[in-house]
């Protein structure tokens, strides 16, 4: 069984949300995550941001509960750090872990969806 980790930085007796640990982490999971457009639209808007980002602030077009699922398929499969700070859940990417383990693929995948939105962009 995995081991899980809670995201760092919570005040102690705030609520936690469930992580992979680094070395839990598989290629497979992460490209399943990042394959959903949606999914790859807040990893995209993360990534822009170079910081967290609450749920609310990153734009879809699908329902509340929709956006929740996807943002926890990115959390579970190791792609996002979810943490709440007060009562907002803020997200951020886990670029450093990918990155130690995937070397290049987040970036590729970042270059490719920004060429693939200019391409449609120009249709």
């Amino acid at each position: 069984m995995p081991t899980v980790t809670t995201a760092t930085g919570a005040p102690s007796g705030s609520r936690s949300l469930p992580h992979p640990a680094r070395e839990d982490i598989r290629l497979a999971d992460v490209l399943h995550a990042l394959a959903d457009p949606m999914r790859l639209r807040i990893v995209c808007a993360l990534a822009a941001a170079e910081g967290e980002l609450n749920c609310a602030d990153i734009e879809l077009p699908v329902s509340k509960s929709t956006c929740t699922h996807h943002f926890r398929v990115l959390r579970e499969h190791g792609v996002i750090q979810q943490i709440y700070r007060g009562t907002a859940k803020m997200n951020g990417l886990r670029r450093a872990d990918l990155e130690e383990l995937f070397p290049g693929l987040i970036d590729g995948v970042l270059r490719a969806a920004g060429l693939q939105e200019r391409r449609l962009g120009e249709q």
